[in-house]
């Protein structure tokens, strides 16, 4: 099987890159710097693409089987009207740039795996959401509509399209955990704006696992909330991260200091939550390697 990944020499592509190669299927990298992707990992055959203004050369998808999407800025940092633009023209114009080039290709993929994430509900509160559960309206909610709007142009095309929503991964390279673990070691971490919210989760492997079972199983199609079983507060997550680290997890965040750090409308992202189950994984018999937090944070931090 040769497999496209895109966002390839990112921290989930990369991932995602190595099991491919590690069950004995071929991989086509595509990134804006095939030079630096190559000296890092060379057994992945990279394609050069500008994914915001150019479709992926025709050359990237001879032979190609299926496809994994996960491209897309950084949504963590201030939200300014720039920053917006490059956020959703990285997800929502790279990914329509994406399927033009699937729909014209000579011969098509079978599927496209294309990641979004749990922020499409918006802040629930305590309410448990699953895929039927409607988007929410803020920022990342519509970004991530429209995201899925775009991937499922494949379907046009005849491709089987899979839509996993991510909740934040738990590896120790980047995202939310490399965010929190310089404070928590000082001693400094704790619930963030008050705690209650609530913070779906996943561990890396199980991210990358949910990516190639979608890929892989025929049944698998629309949204599919790529999120552990037990979502967990904020204030749990703490607790848990400082037992993990032996350290204390007692500062509080106020939502004050969210604001001045990343802006108010991020803040006000941050400080609600979803509390998401992945019902239609586990309902098709998907099995979590990490379906509990404490261990899942044990097994990222080493």
């Amino acid at each position: 099987m040769r497999v496209l990944v895109t966002g390839a020499s990112g921290m989930i592509g990369s991932s995602v890159c190595d099991a491919v190669l590690a069950r004995g299927d071929e991989v086509v990298g595509l990134t804006r710097n095939p030079e630096r992707a190559r000296s890092t990992n060379p057994t992945v055959i990279w394609h050069p693409w500008n994914s915001t203004l150019e479709r992926p050369p025709a050359d990237a998808l001879v032979g190609v089987d299926g496809v994994i999407n996960v491209i897309g800025e950084s949504i963590n940092q201030r939200w300014t009207e720039d920053a917006k633009r490059r956020i959703r023209a990285s997800r929502i114009q790279a990914t329509h740039n994406l399927v033009q080039a699937i729909s014209t290709a000579e011969r098509r993929p079978r599927a496209l795996v294309s990641q979004s994430a749990v922020g499409y509900y918006g802040d629930r509160g305590d309410a448990v959401v699953d895929e039927d559960s409607p988007a929410g309206s803020s920022f990342d909610a519509e970004v991530c509509a429209d995201w899925e709007a775009a991937a499922r142009e494949a379907e046009n095309a005849g491709l089987r399209v899979a839509l996993t929503r991510s909740a934040p991964v738990l590896d120790k390279r980047g995202g939310l955990l490399k965010q929190m673990l310089l404070p928590f070691k000082l001693g400094l971490g704790g619930p963030i704006a008050g705690g209650n919210q609530y913070l779906p989760w996943i561990h890396t492997d199980d991210e990358v696992r949910i990516l190639l079972w979608a890929l892989d199983d025929e049944r698998v199609s629309g949204a599919i909330n790529s999120t552990a079983p037990e979502p967990v507060t904020n204030r749990e997550f703490a607790r848990s991260l400082g037992r993990v680290l032996s350290r204390p997890a007692v500062v509080p965040v106020p939502k004050l200091a969210l604001a001045v750090l990343f802006g108010g409308e991020l803040a006000e992202v941050v400080s609600g939550g979803q509390r998401a189950i992945p019902r239609r994984a586990l309902d098709l018999g998907f099995e979590f390697r990490y379906p509990a937090l404490e261990p899942a944070l044990r097994a990222a931090l080493g």
